[in-house]
C-alpha cells in the first residue's frame, strides 16, 4: 500500500474550474490514478473524515468549507506517493509554497488551498478506504 496516497481537490478549486488542469498535472508527475470520483460530502461526513482534528480550533471552519461544494477524491499510485503528493502540493500556505506547485498555482489562502494530501501511509490506507470500496480501486 505504499505507493497508494489519497488526495482531495477542494471546492474552491472545483468551483473555480481548475479540478481538469489539476488532475493533467498530476498525470504529468508520473501518478496513476486508481480511484477518482467527483462527491459532495455532508457536513456530518467530512466530521468524520477530519475526526482526527476534532479538537482543533478550526475544525468547524474546514469541515464547513470541504462540504461546501462539490470536490474530487482521488486514489493516487506513484513510488514514495505520500512524499511525492505532498512535494507536488506545495505547503500549506500558498503564499509560501513553491513555484510550480499546485497550491502555489490554484490555492487563494491557507483555508482554501486547493487540495488535500495525507500526511503517512497509514492516513492513506485509511483516507482511501473513507471514500473508495476495493471494486472501486482500479
Amino acid at each position: 500500500m505504499s505507493n497508494l496516497t489519497f488526495g482531495i481537490i477542494k471546492p474552491d478549486a472545483v468551483a473555480a474550474g481548475n479540478y481538469g488542469k489539476i488532475v493533467d498535472r498530476i498525470l504529468a508527475a508520473g501518478f496513476k490514478i486508481r480511484g477518482m470520483k467527483l462527491i459532495h460530502q455532508s457536513k456530518k461526513q467530512a466530521e468524520g473524515f477530519y475526526a482526527v482534528h476534532a479538537e482543533r480550533p478550526f475544525f468547524g471552519e474546514l469541515t464547513e468549507f470541504i462540504s461546501s461544494g462539490p470536490c474530487v477524491v482521488l486514489a493516487l499510485e506513484k513510488e514514495n506517493a505520500v512524499p511525492a503528493w505532498r512535494e507536488l502540493m506545495g505547503a500549506t500556505n500558498p503564499a509560501e509554497a513553491a513555484d510550480g506547485t499546485l497550491r502555489k498555482d490554484f490555492a487563494a489562502s491557507i483555508g482554501e488551498n486547493a487540495v488535500h494530501g495525507s500526511d503517512s501511509e497509514e492516513n492513506a490506507a485509511i483516507e482511501i478506504a473513507y471514500f473508495f470500496s476495493k471494486l472501486e480501486l482500479v
